[in-house]
């Protein structure tokens, strides 16, 4: 495992809530994409186009911060326990398949493992004890 970081769901306040992170941790936003970045976010509300999709937020500390805004549309409700994932960020496709299949033994798989749009192996479970979880492997990318 190369690291693990923290994931927030928010419910259309993500920038909001990052921004104050950065005014109490300092650091930098080290990136953010809307919903309308996404293919086929033409299909999407309107009103949800801008909505963030992911931003994170690297603290002067050097830890990293996550979030991304729940949709409405997508009839994704806040409650306590869904409003923050842990993230494993791993060194290999191999190595994501194995904790993947470990913690969601027993749990629910959220989003199969699979490549993704942005360049990464990818997916999302909730373990047996109801802790959520989001496993990725960044694809190498080409000088």
């Amino acid at each position: 495992m190369q690291a693990m970081t923290t994931y927030f769901n928010f419910m259309g306040n993500t920038e909001e809530a990052m921004n104050f992170y950065k005014t109490v941790f300092g650091g930098e936003i080290t990136s953010l994409s809307r919903f309308s970045d996404m293919p086929g976010s033409e299909k999407m509300p309107a009103n949800e186009r801008n909505k963030i999709m992911h931003m994170s937020l690297t603290t002067k500390s050097g830890a990293v911060l996550m979030a991304t805004d729940f949709l409405e549309s997508m009839e994704q409700k806040l409650v306590l326990g869904n409003n923050i994932h842990l993230v494993i960020n791993t060194g290999s496709e191999q190595e994501l398949e194995q904790l993947f299949e470990t913690l969601s033994a027993g749990g629910k798989v959220e989003m199969p493992v699979n490549k993704t749009f942005w360049g990464a192996y990818f997916g999302m479970c909730e373990d047996k004890f109801g802790i959520k979880w989001m496993l990725n492997y960044n694809y190498p990318q080409n000088s």
